[in-house]
């Protein structure tokens, strides 16, 4: 995709966020360091950072802000997304794009700001490191290279936590970073009404694929069925290694016969492809368990409970089946 056509995917830049896993997330002291260092560094009132959601900037880091969110379309940052290089605005008052939002009118009272986009190693803009003053000012080039250099270090501590947050052998998410993430997305369908569902997979017999033919045998197995599961998902679902051989997927806007659908998908497409094992080609199959998250079930934890019992009812039905709630 070239550089126009990726400043302009909107939801592959909405994508690139969700998996971010980091909107609604509480304070974190690398990214709180960052923005304590830009009000320091360039003697600014208030520094951010902020990331642009769908209609919303939500600010995971701010200093010198008491807010937590405003309006997208009264944002500065949303500006910033539409570009490669620093946005200065030196005086809000005198901008046509900016001068009528109640911040700049009333309180903080921002008139001047200096917003470097915050850029995924494939080119999606998540939102903007920003240096903001209550008063007009002509933000230099060499300080927007200082804060080209911090947002960076943003980036790089974004990469870093998501990097925790990976199965190493898979490439899923670990079971950790899906609960964070996932808790927050069924929160986002309920406040816009939309159905969303969680799939549990688990490996049939997988202990005597190990007991079998060895740890690295099952390991492959391993990596090919979240291989089957990645090309069978959308890029706002969210996919999971939570136990040795157990996967999970939360589909949002997604009710219980679209998930049932997907799981039937994935079942027969597991259940076909062989591994070369020992030099004998042996098929696999695995077990599903789904729900839809119901309006009365609390969080994550509740739905995967759900979808655990299911799984297990798949189990006793002979494996290799798919079982809804």
């Amino acid at each position: 995709m070239d550089e126009r056509r990726r400043l302009n995917d909107e939801p592959g830049r909405l994508a690139a966020l969700r998996r971010a896993g980091i909107l609604d997330t509480p304070p974190e002291e690398p990214f709180e360091r960052i923005t304590e260092l830009v009000r320091s560094v360039l003697g600014v009132p208030i520094a951010t950072v902020s990331l642009v959601d769908e209609e919303r900037q939500w600010l995971k880091s701010s200093v010198g802000l008491t807010i937590t969110e405003t309006p997208r379309d009264l944002s500065f940052c949303t500006h910033t997304i539409k570009t490669r290089e620093p946005l200065i605005v030196p005086d809000a008052r005198l901008d046509t794009r900016f001068r009528d939002f109640p911040y700049v009118i009333g309180e903080p009272g921002v008139r001047s700001y200096l917003g470097l986009p915050l850029e995924t190693p494939d080119g999606y803009n998540l939102g903007a490191l920003c240096a903001i003053d209550t008063v007009p000012r002509d933000f230099t080039t060499t300080e927007a290279a200082i804060m080209k250099n911090f947002s960076r270090l943003v980036m790089n501590e974004l990469e870093l936590r998501q990097i925790a947050m990976s199965d190493s052998l898979t490439g899923a998410m670990t079971r950790r970073g899906w609960m964070e993430a996932v808790e927050t997305q069924i929160a986002r369908c309920r406040r816009n009404g939309q159905a969303s569902s969680i799939v549990l997979l688990d490996v049939d017999h997988f202990k005597r694929i190990n007991d079998g033919h060895g740890h690295a045998a099952g390991d492959r197995i391993l990596r090919g069925v979240a291989q089957a599961c990645f090309a069978n998902l959308r890029d706002a679902d969210l996919f999971a290694r939570i136990g040795g051989e157990e996967f999970a997927i939360f589909l949002p806007m997604t009710d219980a016969a679209h998930a049932a659908a997907l799981a039937e998908r994935l079942r027969e497409q597991i259940s076909l492809t062989p591994y070369d094992l020992d030099g004998a080609a042996v098929r696999i199959t695995a077990s599903f368990g789904i729900t839809q998250v119901r309006a009365d079930v609390e969080g994550v934890e509740a739905g995967l409970k759900i979808a655990d019992a299911m799984l297990y009812r798949a189990k006793l039905d002979g494996r290799n089946v798919c079982r809804v709630a």
